[in-house]
């Protein structure tokens, strides 16, 4: 495993698991699978209602916390001082661990001020190693970094892939020391990803899948990363990236798919406020 150093000084692995859409009764196997294939990023958050399992399975894997790098997110619902902190020591009780490695604000709406400095203040105090955001943009994340803040975001997940490839992102947290991690790094398949002609024959050249070639590109960006897969193999083929180094003409032919365009949703848009908005009011 590689690993990338945040700008606290914590050692982050490059390459994670992620249970996004995992269900409750399959997150504990999978986690167990994904720590004996070698990963040791788990990346779950409280909407995903898969927490419990996943310190389920941290506890049986028999290996030590130390060596587990543990990242959850807040929901919207929980935004705000209050909510937000007691909502990371519901999190922290539910997994049955003393200290989560990375707490996220999943969304950057609602009173994401307030939910910041309770992380704020659970990084002083020890319970979260380190903290961020998920999926602000440019400017939501320049204002989190620059207004009165005590701890700059360690991190910011975003939805990155050779066709939402977010350059100008990077560059922008490159600015403030924040290091990028990618979601969907296959787009779910989208845009006939698996079999695109392009990573397929850059693939080739290497003996590695068009999968494999899109993982290797983000962690030679230097860009975090979390896949998911129900089925052990898959889990094997995309830890399986360390044993090749994309040249800089293969670098820059992924780069070329790039559209600046996401394959899901804009979080800029008004009318996808308004469905956020009424997802966090459905589901209390």
């Amino acid at each position: 495993m590689e690993y990338v150093m945040l700008n606290n000084g914590l050692k982050m692995p490059v390459l994670g698991f992620g249970v996004f859409q995992i269900s409750k009764d399959d997150t504990k196997k999978c986690v167990l699978d994904a720590l004996k294939c070698g990963y040791r990023l788990i990346d779950t958050a409280q909407s995903y209602k898969n927490e419990k399992e996943v310190g389920e399975a941290i506890r049986e894997s028999g290996i030590d916390r130390k060596e587990i790098f543990v990242t959850s997110k807040v929901w919207i619902d929980n935004y705000g001082y209050e909510k937000c902190k007691q909502s990371v020591l519901d999190s922290l009780e539910i997994m049955g661990l003393d200290y989560l490695d990375l707490m996220l604000l999943h969304q950057p709406f609602a009173d994401y001020y307030g939910a910041y400095r309770a992380l704020e203040e659970l990084y002083e105090q020890g319970k979260v190693k380190a903290i961020g955001v998920s999926n602000f943009m440019m400017d939501r994340l320049s204002d989190i970094c620059l207004f009165d803040r005590k701890v700059i975001p360690a991190v910011n997940q975003l939805e990155v892939n050779p066709f939402n490839a977010r350059f100008k992102d990077q560059m922008n947290m490159d600015r403030y020391s924040v290091k990028m991690e990618a979601w969907a790094p296959f787009g779910e398949g989208r845009n006939n990803l698996f079999t695109n002609e392009t990573l397929v024959s850059v693939g080739k050249k290497y003996g590695k899948s068009s999968a494999q070639v899109v993982l290797r590109w983000l962690i030679q960006r230097e860009v975090i990363v979390v896949c998911k897969s129900v089925h052990l193999s898959r889990m094997m083929e995309n830890i399986d990236v360390f044993d090749f180094v994309l040249s800089d003409e293969d670098m820059q032919l992924i780069n070329s798919l790039n559209t600046n365009e996401s394959l899901f949703f804009d979080h800029r848009d008004p009318l996808m406020v308004e469905r956020f908005d009424k997802m966090v009011k459905d589901r209390r």
